[in-house]
């Protein structure tokens, strides 16, 4: 079922982040961390509407996005502990996340970087006739950089198969959009392109599924991108482990207000509203065990030899 299969994968990204919350302090995790806490229902939405083999490039609030394309906690936790268990061995950490497995291609951590390098990886696709389609995540900060909007003019241009997703917490690491923005409407600008544009403010992982299929059949059918233009709510702070609505940036009422729609607590209660009470218990016993399982394998796991240091250093 639909909403059981995406609970499973919001509760998934928010267990692992609070099991990182919890165990953060012990200095054991050498990486810095950029929390999804918030954001899940984006990812989780967006993700279960690509195919396995269609290709994501992230940012560096990377979580939410590789354990929903994914589900894979042990590599994740590994690389998290930098240890030689890892696909990286722990020359990622946090910010550099990878499973070209499951499409998982990259994630950056230099702002709006990873979007020219998907354009690439769509024009790839196009010319090798494969079907791969590209979904590429990026804040609404990286509008600031002139990257984004020469990659949509390509794509637009070249007519790839490339899904852009705006995630828009209205924040460029502590400014908001009015002191940064010389327009009113991210929609609106993106719609003078030739591409698609949808957008939702919705925390319901459901929702965000289905306006992604749509986004995708548009894709498909008119032979030109798709933009989905998303907003949610940051629970935690820019870098850190830790809420931070005593630095005066922002409110937490503001908090409150969107924590009422959590999108963890929101397709908990529709499940249960509609009888799935025993099937929510299962998929949070077995996540939470399948995370406990993944922590345990990563703290005893061996760091990397020196040597590993100096493997894939081209320059």
């Amino acid at each position: 079922m639909l909403n059981l299969e995406l609970y499973r994968k919001l509760y998934t990204v928010r267990k692992t982040e609070e099991c990182i919350r919890e165990h953060y302090a012990e200095n054991e995790m050498k990486t810095p961390m950029h929390m999804s806490m918030g954001e899940e229902a984006i990812a989780v939405g967006v993700c279960h509407a690509l195919k396995k083999e269609d290709q994501v490039f992230g940012t560096y609030r990377s979580h939410a996005i590789y354990l929903a394309k994914t589900l894979d906690t042990d590599d994740f936790f590994a690389e998290m502990y930098g240890k030689d268990t890892a696909l990286l061995k722990g020359k990622g950490g946090s910010m550099h996340l990878f499973a070209s497995e499951f499409g998982f291609m990259v994630t950056s951590a230099i702002v709006a970087s990873n979007i020219p390098v998907a354009i690439g990886a769509a024009f790839a696709n196009k010319q090798k006739r494969n079907g791969k389609l590209v979904a590429v995540f990026f804040g609404d900060g990286a509008l600031g950089e002139g990257n984004f909007w020469e990659s949509l003019n390509v794509a637009c241009l070249m007519e790839l198969p490339v899904l852009f997703i705006c995630e828009d917490n209205d924040l460029a690491i502590h400014t908001p959009a009015r002191e940064r923005q010389g327009f009113n409407s991210i929609a609106k600008i993106a719609a003078k392109f030739n591409c698609n544009v949808l957008k939702s403010d919705s925390t319901d992982a459901e929702i965000i599924y289905k306006l992604t299929r749509r986004a995708i059949k548009l894709i498909r059918d008119t032979k030109m991108p798709s933009v989905l233009y998303l907003k949610y709510y940051r629970y935690l702070e820019h870098v850190g482990v830790n809420e931070d609505f005593d630095a005066g940036y922002r409110s937490k009422s503001e908090f409150e207000k969107w924590f009422k729609n959590d999108p963890v607590s929101l397709q908990r209660a529709k499940l249960l509203r509609r009888g799935f009470k025993k099937q929510v218990l299962g998929i949070e016993k077995r996540v939470e065990k399948q995370i406990e399982n993944s922590l345990r394998l990563a703290k005893a796991a061996p760091f990397a030899e020196i040597k590993e240091l100096y493997r894939g250093v081209f320059a």
